[in-house]
């Protein structure tokens, strides 16, 4: 009897700690957290800051409040803080955006050009943020380089710094988040009232025409461009699309054509 109930006290206590232990939450507990964050923040301002230094960065405030007016309505509808977002665009000919850690978007005025409307150019965006929201970024480069390396990243080391940004801004995601990223992104212009047939028919077209297209890094690093686009017009088929243009079709070519004037 003493042995039964011995063995009811430890098995008690054993059950008691395990239910404390359950609530500690050991990731805030040992800041693994807050290490994190930090890396992610130092990680995204380095690179950008390489960027700056060897890129045409465009401040003109026309072209960034443009810019900024179309983002508004998708970031708005989606409960996503805008200035969570840290947009530069870039004077390069490449049709291209990418994602950098702690929520830097680069854009291209090479993918800005290429779009016949506001709708695709917000659909190569939408795709990129949620990459961001989902937290995509570090995960490739965790995967593809290593926490242990990012964490290494206390200073400009330029070789690092180097391949994180190759890693970003010219290869693919594993296909999974590729394909998460582009039902987010349609999720976000449903949500915003803005059509996401023209993102599909953006993709389907660059990847037809890659021999014409020489800079279509976006498409190129993105496999079967053409089964995303299908994809994502078979998720639409039934639905009620609502579509409100942000820009008039003629604030539209008056972005492009200052752009085009900035080059």
């Amino acid at each position: 009897m003493k042995l039964l109930s011995r063995g009811l006290i430890v098995f008690g206590a054993f059950f008691g700690m395990w239910l404390l232990l359950a609530q500690v939450n050991f990731v805030s507990f040992f800041g693994v957290e807050s290490i994190k964050t930090n890396t992610e923040n130092k990680i995204g301002d380095l690179i950008w800051e390489q960027i700056e230094k060897a890129e045409d960065v465009i401040y003109d405030e026309e072209i960034i409040d443009k810019l900024d007016s179309l983002l508004l309505p998708l970031c708005k509808e989606n409960y996503i803080t805008r200035d969570s977002l840290k947009v530069h665009v870039v004077e390069k000919d490449e049709v291209n955006a990418f994602a950098l850690p702690d929520g830097h978007l680069v854009v291209y005025t090479g993918l800005i050009l290429d779009c016949k409307n506001e709708q695709a150019l917000l659909g190569v965006l939408g795709h990129e943020i949620a990459h961001i929201e989902n937290n995509h970024v570090m995960k490739k480069l965790s995967k593809e380089i290593g926490f242990s390396v990012l964490l290494s990243m206390t200073g400009a080391n330029a070789q690092i710094i180097k391949e994180v940004l190759h890693s970003l801004s010219s290869s693919a995601y594993d296909r999974s988040l590729e394909k998460e990223a582009d039902m987010q992104s349609v999720n976000y212009m449903l949500n915003a009232e803005i059509d996401p047939r023209p993102f599909a028919d953006f993709m389907y077209e660059l990847s037809l025409d890659n021999d014409l297209h020489k800079y279509t890094y976006w498409v190129s690093t993105h496999p079967e461009s053409e089964d995303r686009a299908k994809y994502i017009l078979n998720s639409l088929k039934g639905k009620k699309i609502k579509s409100k243009a942000i820009l008039s079709q003629e604030s539209w070519e008056d972005f492009k054509q200052k752009i085009k004037d900035n080059h």
